[in-house]
C-alpha cells in the first residue's frame, strides 16, 4: 500500500532551504527528508523567489498558505449576465447595495448579495484584469475591515448617560456653562487637537495633545476648563470614542456632569461639529499636527473667539462669554 501523501511541514521547508544553500542535489535532499524527488522539485519550482531564484523557507510557507486560502474561496459572479450587469452599473455610479437590490427586479430569478460584489471587486485575481474599485464611492485600495474602532460589542464607557437623558433646557442654550467636546485627528500625525465649545456663547478652547488618548483628553479638559469660573462649567457632551472613557475623573475635578451622543449621530453635538469645520479650513485632514506648534493653535483659538457670529447677533464668542461670566 502506498504511503498517504502529506504536505511539507515548515520544519521540512527549513531543512530544504539549508540543504539547498549547501548546494545539495535534489536526490540528496529527497533522501534526507525521505520524500520523493518529484516533491522536492515541485516545491522548489513553485515556492522559490521569482526575482532572485532563491528558496527561502518562510516565504515558501507564506506562498503555500496564500494558495491554500485562495483555493478555498469560491469564485464570485460566475454567471456572465450578472457580471456584465454589475460591471455596467458600477461604471454608472451605482453602489453594490443598489445593484444587488435592483438585479432581481430587472432579471427575475437572478440574485446576488452586495457582499459578494464587494468580494468580487477586491479579489486580487479579478483586479488584475479589470480594476473596478475606483468606481466605488470611497474607492479604498484595500477593503476597510470592521472592528472595535467601528462598533463595540459592549458599553466601553463606564457609567455612560445618554444625551436623551440630558435636561431639555440645555438644548435651548438659555443656560450658560454647557460644553461639547471632540478630537481633531490626522492620518499624517500622532498628535491631535482637543476642541471644546461652550454651547451658549460658542466660546472655543483648543488644546494640542501629544496623541488622541483617554489620558491626554482628560488632561486637556481638566487643565483648560478648571481655570474657568464654576458657573462656566456645568455639563460636557461627548461622543462614544474610547478617548472619553475617563470622563468620571473629569467630572470629579471640574464638578461637571457627562452626557454622550447616540452612536453615529455626530449632529447631536452640532456646535462642536461646526467648530471643527472652521478649524479644518485652516488645518485640512492631511495636516501633520506634529509640525503645528501650540502657539499657532492658540492663535487660531483667539481668532475664532474674536470672530463675529450671526447667531450671536454679530457679537464675538469672547464678548458673550465674558458677559455670561459676569
Amino acid at each position: 500500500m502506498n504511503k498517504q501523501f502529506t504536505h511539507l511541514t515548515p520544519e521540512e521547508r527549513d531543512e530544504i532551504a539549508i540543504l539547498r544553500a549547501q548546494c545539495k542535489s535534489l536526490n540528496d535532499i529527497a533522501q534526507k527528508l525521505q520524500r520523493p524527488k518529484s516533491t522536492i522539485s515541485r516545491e522548489l519550482r513553485r515556492n522559490r523567489s521569482p526575482v532572485y531564484n532563491v528558496y527561502l523557507s518562510h516565504r515558501a510557507q507564506q506562498r503555500t498558505m496564500e494558495r491554500k486560502s485562495a483555493a478555498h474561496r469560491r469564485p464570485r459572479l460566475k454567471r456572465e449576465t450578472i457580471r456584465y450587469y454589475v460591471t455596467g452599473k458600477l461604471k454608472q455610479g451605482w453602489s453594490p447595495e443598489q445593484i444587488a437590490g435592483r438585479l432581481g427586479i430587472e432579471y427575475p430569478g437572478l440574485s446576488i448579495s452586495h457582499e459578494a460584489i464587494y468580494q468580487y471587486l477586491y479579489d486580487s485575481r479579478v483586479r488584475r484584469n479589470d480594476d473596478l474599485v475606483p468606481y466605488l464611492a470611497r474607492a479604498h485600495k484595500r477593503r476597510q475591515q470592521k472592528g472595535h474602532r467601528h462598533t463595540h460589542r459592549s458599553l466601553h464607557i463606564p457609567q455612560r448617560i445618554s444625551i436623551n437623558e440630558r435636561p431639555q433646557h440645555i438644548s435651548t442654550r438659555k443656560q450658560f456653562g454647557h460644553w461639547e467636546t471632540d478630537s481633531v485627528i490626522s492620518r499624517q500625525s500622532v498628535a491631535a487637537l482637543n476642541v471644546s465649545v461652550e454651547r451658549k456663547s460658542r466660546f472655543i478652547k483648543i488644546t494640542k495633545m501629544a496623541q488622541k488618548s483617554a489620558q491626554q483628553t482628560r488632561c486637556a479638559l481638566t487643565r483648560t476648563l478648571s481655570r474657568l469660573p464654576v458657573q462656566a462649567r456645568r455639563t460636557i457632551t461627548y461622543d462614544n470614542g474610547s478617548e472619553n472613557v475617563e470622563h468620571l475623573h473629569v467630572n470629579k475635578v471640574l464638578g461637571t456632569q457627562s452626557y454622550f451622543c447616540n452612536p453615529y449621530r455626530s449632529w447631536e453635538k452640532g456646535t462642536n461639529e461646526n467648530t471643527i469645520g472652521l478649524i479644518r479650513r485652516v488645518y485640512p485632514k492631511k495636516t501633520n499636527f506634529d509640525h503645528v506648534s501650540r502657539a499657532y493653535v492658540k492663535a487660531l483659538e483667539r481668532r475664532l473667539n474674536n470672530r463675529p457670529r450671526k447667531c450671536l447677533s454679530f457679537k464675538t464668542p469672547i464678548e458673550v462669554f465674558r458677559a455670561c461670566c459676569n
